[in-house]
């Protein structure tokens, strides 16, 4: 809910003001009489300058993002994390330090029960937002960056509950059989690349919070007996693979609906939404020509 504010927020300064984007905020003192008051603007001898509107959107949509490239070893990496929990499946070792990991956890920790992780997994995605709304800008706009996160939650999302459905592993609560892989997991690694995505190269420290934060879900889950450990690993790489495929996606996706960003008729529209049944916010997304 708190990420659905922070969207819907820095949508209707849009919506209302209409200013340009990537645009910085003029002060304005009370006296009217006073030269600092008026906003600068562009004049023949000024070529360099530009105007300045009050207000800071930072939403050009139609400007052509760069194709998506990635290190081999941020791919290997949570591949190998898939990979680890796809074996667990089979049994043997990692599925025997699955059963020692939880006997000793619960053996210390047995009534421990916290659903912290429910809301802790969204945290990476709207530190990216709050940021964004404090000045603190990262890699894309507000639409580009909705998009892709959007995208992101998609892929992720889809690919847990395939998963969960076709392997069908029993928790180790026995509560249900929908256990691998973590789907909190996934959500929180995928909120923590996102972040990294969008920061790392404003400071790196950003997207060791975000994963930091990640990490303490996948914690939580296991702590909180609905996961096992492979679980918990298995949904750390898909949350990470899943924010990486939406940053190679995005950029074609995009070429395929703006040929042109220069003269280019398509526009985005947002539209904030509630689902009653499942209690949850979100944004509808359509492109028009």
């Amino acid at each position: 809910m708190r990420l659905f504010l922070l969207l819907s927020l820095q949508l209707s300064t849009y919506i209302c003001h209409a200013a340009p984007a990537d645009t910085a905020v003029v002060g304005i003192d009370a006296d009217t009489t006073k030269a600092a008051n008026v906003v600068p603007t562009t004049t023949t001898s000024e070529k360099d300058q530009t105007p300045v509107p009050v207000f800071n959107t930072n939403l050009d949509y139609k400007r052509k993002i760069p194709n998506y490239s990635a290190r081999l070893v941020s791919i290997v990496v949570p591949t190998a994390m898939m990979t680890y929990g796809a074996v667990s499946l089979g049994g043997g070792k990692l599925r025997s330090l699955d059963m020692s990991t939880r006997k000793e956890i619960m053996e210390d920790h047995g009534t421990f029960r916290t659903n912290v992780d429910d809301y802790l997994k969204w945290v990476p995605a709207a530190a990216v937002y709050a940021l964004n709304m404090a000045g603190i800008h990262g890699k894309h706009n507000f639409a580009d960056r909705t998009m892709l996160f959007g995208m992101s939650t998609l892929i992720a999302t889809g690919s847990t509950f395939a998963i969960k459905s076709a392997t069908n592993r029993l928790r180790p609560d026995g509560s249900t059989y929908n256990s691998f892989p973590s789907g909190h997991t996934a959500i929180a690694f995928m909120s923590a690349q996102f972040m990294w995505e969008e920061y790392h190269e404003v400071s790196p420290w950003y997207g060791v919070a975000g994963y930091a934060v990640a990490a303490t879900t996948g914690a939580l889950r296991i702590y909180n007996n609905r996961h096992w450990l492979s679980d918990v690993v298995t949904g750390a790489g898909l949350g990470i693979l899943s924010t990486k495929a939406a940053y190679w996606l995005y950029p074609k996706m995009q070429r395929l609906f703006v040929h042109d960003p220069e003269h280019s008729s398509t526009k985005i529209l947002l539209m904030p939404n509630y689902n009653t049944q499942w209690k949850s916010a979100g944004l509808s997304l359509m492109l028009t020509k």
